[in-house]
This record gives structure tokens, C-alpha cells and sequence, in this order.
């Protein structure tokens, strides 16, 4: 079986990380609540730059240029790809899929964390954050 492939976009500005921020309500009524890296999978010939830019102005509606290669995550069943990036031109708000599909079930929002909160957080990729903040990054 092949493994998915994805990106992720880690934006830091002023010690404060934007995520999503995700609430699920199973059938049960159980609550599950965590944070994500925005970013997504890739479609087609997409090189992994292409897809990250394509998922952070779908996700969050703002352009980025990419400043550097963070590393990669790859578990069972996916390979994810670490980059950290900066803002160019909007400001970030849900947007594309995951405003489509927010309910009261299955809620997003764009949120930052202060980095010195993280441990305070459910979040993977907690790692790449900190090399995103420590600037242990190979440059493009």
C-alpha cells in the first residue's frame, strides 16, 4: 500500500504558532479536542512547495512563501512534510473545506498557541514546531 503523502505549514509570528483548532462530538457524546498544522495532501503533479501554498490559502485564504524545509513525519500509513513559512498576503481565517464542513459536531478554528504552551496542547508534530521556532530549517 502506497502512503499518503501530505504537507504542513508552520507560520510563527511573535512566539504564537497558528494551528486549527478541532472539536469532534462522537455519537456517544464523548468530546475530543486537539490542534493541527494546517496543510493537506497532494493532488496530482504537485511538487510538495505547490501543494503546501495550495493548502494554506484553501485552508487558511492566505498566500506564504516557504522559507525552509523542517523534515518529515512518516507513520503506518502516511509521509508528512515540514515546512516553515511566512505570511505574504492575507490574514488568516478558515476557509475551504474545513469552513464547509464546521459544525457543532466537527468544529474548526484558526487559532495561535503561544509556543511556551505547547506542552499545554494536544497537538502532534510539537517537534517541528520547535525547530520551526529554533530556525532548524534547511533554506530553499
Amino acid at each position: 500500500m502506497d502512503k499518503r503523502i501530505s504537507v504542513r505549514g508552520i507560520i510563527i509570528e511573535d512566539d504564537e504558532v497558528y494551528t486549527i483548532f478541532r472539536r469532534k462530538i462522537r455519537n456517544d457524546g464523548v468530546i475530543k479536542e486537539y490542534y493541527v498544522i494546517s496543510g493537506g495532501g497532494i493532488e496530482n503533479e504537485e511538487t510538495l512547495q505547490e501543494a503546501l501554498k495550495r493548502e494554506l490559502k484553501e485552508e487558511l485564504s492566505i498566500d506564504v512563501d516557504i522559507i525552509g524545509y523542517l523534515g518529515l513525519d512518516e507513520g503506518e500509513n502516511s509521509i508528512a512534510h515540514f515546512f516553515k513559512c511566512r505570511i505574504v498576503n492575507g490574514l488568516p481565517m478558515l476557509g475551504g473545506e474545513e469552513l464547509e464542513r464546521c459544525s457543532r459536531e466537527n468544529y474548526y478554528e484558526v487559532r495561535k498557541v503561544n509556543i511556551h504552551n505547547l506542552d499545554n496542547i494536544d497537538m502532534l508534530a510539537k517537534d517541528m514546531v520547535m525547530k520551526a521556532y529554533n530556525n532548524e530549517f534547511v533554506k530553499l
